[in-house]
């Protein structure tokens, strides 16, 4: 069984509602990403799912943002 956890990100460079947009579009298409909630006034990307962590960032910082691990 496929553990399910949230994965917390630090997301730098979002300015607006469309870069949440393009950030929760990248980061629902990572494997093993169930739920996606991003907060443009924190900078914060919350993940639901068994996804890598690393993966996630990858696909954040692929898309054009600064990502990584919050805390």
């Amino acid at each position: 069984m496929t553990e399910r956890r949230e994965t917390v990100l630090k997301v730098g460079g979002m300015t607006c509602e469309g870069c949440v947009r393009a950030v929760s579009r990248v980061l629902g298409k990572v494997a093993g990403a169930e739920a996606v909630e991003v907060d443009l006034a924190r900078g914060e990307a919350r993940v639901q799912g068994s996804a890598a962590s690393a993966a996630l960032i990858t696909a954040v910082v692929k898309a054009g943002y600064e990502a990584r691990l919050a805390g």
